[in-house]
């Protein structure tokens, strides 16, 4: 499956950046469909902004998604990978 990566950094509660990538079908082409998908992981995280906009999440590039990815895909319709200050 391909998949376009969504480079995105939210600044936190406590002042830190958060950095994470959505993981997307390429056909899901609206980024408000993107945004919801880091709003909604961002509701798991306990961490409050008005909403996520093209100012903190980007489209970065597209590549082939591993197995696990896939299964999380299809589980959910995205899959976020946490880098930096996601805790």
């Amino acid at each position: 499956m391909k998949v376009n990566v969504w480079d995105t950094y939210v600044r936190k509660n406590d002042g830190t950046l958060m950095h994470f990538d959505i993981l997307a079908p390429i056909e899901i082409i609206k980024e408000e469909t993107i945004f919801q998908y880091g709003d909604d992981y961002l509701t798991t995280k306990e961490v409050q902004i008005k909403s996520l906009s093209t100012s903190e999440c980007r489209l970065c590039h597209m590549e082939t998604a591993p197995e696990e990815v896939v299964t999380s895909i299809q589980e959910k319709g995205y899959h976020i990978i946490e880098i930096q200050n996601c805790d």
